[in-house]
């Protein structure tokens, strides 16, 4: 039986939850939705240890994924973040071969100090379109690079705690209906043919 008092979900930077807090707390204001952002590098900690019930992870997931269920959602655009000044700041698109000779910025743990790197002068970086969204500052400018390879973004919860309210939440964040989110069952939540979003 359930005691938790509330849905715990966590998300790697570049998840933006809202639309699907405000959707959950129409449907469910009984277990209220608590989501938190935590590093990519710790993405399935809490997960993996019970103090979480789902999670917005950056594809690949280490581990052992049989006790795991994951559904692919939507893949994220890689672009090269620039100082504002580079030469190529004003163009549309790059492609790989257009920053061979370009000097990279020192990758931080933390993208924003990456990207504080990028705008102290030190060179471009490379991270999800979503990453460098949630970073941008007036001195930067993010271009696609267009045969980067792109990243993509999961939804994740553990085999052992899969129950109704899981599975209505994986209704809620692949677009279904509340009477047709509770007829889905686990089988067909799994499916890795998730929802495409860009």
């Amino acid at each position: 039986m359930r005691t938790n008092v509330s849905l715990r979900l966590r998300y790697v930077a570049g998840v933006s939850p809202a639309k699907w807090l405000r959707a959950w707390a129409d449907r469910r204001p009984d277990l209220p939705l608590e989501a938190t952002r935590v590093d990519e590098a710790g993405q399935l900690l809490e997960l993996r240890a019970g103090a979480a019930d789902l999670a917005f992870v950056r594809l690949p997931v280490d581990g052992d994924e049989e006790e795991l269920h994951v559904i692919p959602l939507w893949e994220e655009v890689a672009v090269a973040v620039l100082p504002k000044d580079h030469p190529f700041a004003e163009a549309e698109s790059l492609v790989l071969a257009d920053l061979a000779d370009e000097p990279r910025a020192p990758e931080q743990e933390d993208p924003a100090m990456t990207v504080e790197l990028v705008a102290a002068g030190t060179g471009w970086a490379m991270m999800p379109h979503g990453v460098a969204r949630l970073n941008h500052r007036r001195d930067v400018v993010a271009v696609p690079v267009t045969d980067a390879p792109t990243t993509r973004i999961a939804l994740v919860w553990r085999v052992a705690r899969d129950d109704e309210d899981i599975q209505e939440f994986v209704g809620v964040v692949r677009g279904r209906t509340a009477r047709s989110s509770r007829s889905g069952g686990p089988a067909e939540a799994t499916d890795p043919a998730g929802d495409a979003r860009t």
